[in-house]
């Protein structure tokens, strides 16, 4: 009797404009690029995709099921240029078979850096969510799912979380499997919903790798594959970005034919499978075992870690130099000036800095403005050198 959680995240970061030493402008951002990129997302997967879900809402009549999350800064864009995608996004928001997620309003490492600006993101991004829904979020989803036992003590302590979204990494589990609800240590009040990446990956990466041994990945196959976690798990958590619709696999792969099949095909393989939004799956399963996670996790990459993000030295420097200048930018009473560095804190500006390639990055590293790594890191600190002298630092 599995019960399938299928979690979208749906992100598109600001991206910078090609920045010299020699520059002095406070405009910072690429506003052309990124309503470009914007467009073709949203004609290629937002739209289509969403659309399609309002419809499969309506088709089975509450059995079918689904949660998101939608970053801050992608909600301030849709606003600005893609008003028909904020229209469906608030649509679904009043559906009940649908949750929506909080997190971290610029899709930030904030928690790595500052516990202030971490709390701080959470809250205005909460706000933005209540402001859709009319409820306040319970259920936490980290930046790119990371996760270890300090962040889920510090949401613990913030009383207002039921649940916390992470990856079903390996190194943890051991020979358990991702398929059941878990508690972290030296706290009852907090379930975790594990990320079963196999599954998931199969959706994201594999759908359309004709080289890949489960190719075609049909509703059908998909179901079975749900169905056979019932002898291990209670649970199916299908966490995946939403662009996955449309941008990371194009409408001729036939994805929205596999999207518009795939919940019935759930639903059918057996007579218990069901669907449900993340809050529902924790009230009807309570978990038994703890989930010790004493070292960072996320679902980026093979190895699941930070090192996306923090796993070269430019990456660290960015970093150390970005969040050196929050309590001077803070003080200053700047609000243009504070709005620019939270921007600067999105974690794509990092990603792109990354010198790891893997098959993978491929698909998360999409739309990256720079040719290479390096150019990412001078760019940044170009323009982080600029908020510095704007700061008076």
């Amino acid at each position: 009797m599995p019960t399938v959680v299928l979690y979208c995240q749906l992100h598109q970061p600001l991206r910078l404009r090609r920045y010299s030493v020699f520059d002095t402008d406070p405009d910072y951002f690429d506003e052309g690029l990124n309503r470009s990129v914007l467009a073709r997302v949203a004609e290629k997967s937002y739209l289509p995709g969403l659309t399609k879900v309002l419809e499969l809402l309506d088709r089975h009549e509450g059995a079918f099921r689904i949660t998101f999350s939608i970053t801050g800064v992608l909600l301030e864009q849709l606003r600005q240029s893609q008003p028909r995608v904020l229209e469906l996004l608030t649509s679904l928001a009043q559906r009940p078979g649908v949750e929506l997620l909080n997190e971290t309003y610029y899709h930030s490492l904030a928690f790595l850096y500052s516990r202030d600006e971490f709390r701080l993101q959470i809250d205005r991004h909460a706000a933005a969510i209540q402001e859709l829904t009319g409820h306040q979020p319970t259920v936490f989803r980290n930046t790119e799912l990371i996760y270890s036992n300090e962040l889920a003590s510090y949401l613990d302590s913030m009383g207002r979380f039921t649940a916390v979204l992470t990856e079903g990494a390996d190194r943890v589990l051991g020979r358990r499997t991702p398929d059941e609800p878990y508690l972290p240590p030296h706290t009852d009040k907090l379930t975790l919903l594990l990320r079963n990446y196999g599954v998931s990956d199969d959706l994201a990466f594999r759908f359309s790798d004709r080289g890949w041994p489960g190719w075609p990945l049909t509703p059908d196959k998909f179901a079975q594959n749900i169905t056979r976690i019932d002898a291990r798990g209670r649970l199916c958590n299908v966490f995946i970005d939403f662009e996955s619709f449309g941008e990371h696999q194009w409408a001729q792969t036939g994805i929205f034919e596999f999207l518009d099949a795939m919940p019935g095909a759930v639903l059918s393989a057996s007579g218990e499978n069901r669907f449900m939004t993340a809050s529902q799956a924790i009230a009807a399963h309570p978990p038994t075992e703890i989930f010790d996670c004493p070292r960072m996790i996320s679902w980026a990459d093979t190895e699941r870690d930070l090192s996306a993000w923090v796993g070269n030295a430019m990456q660290s420097n960015a970093l150390q130099e970005l969040y050196k200048l929050e309590e001077p930018i803070k003080r200053s009473g700047d609000e243009r000036l504070l709005e620019d560095w939270r921007r600067l804190t999105i974690s794509d500006h990092c990603y792109y800095m990354c010198t790891k390639y893997f098959s993978d990055m491929a698909v998360h590293n999409y739309f990256n403005p720079y040719e290479s790594p390096y150019d990412s890191y001078i760019n940044f600190m170009n323009v982080l050198d600029n908020l510095r002298r704007r700061a008076g630092v």
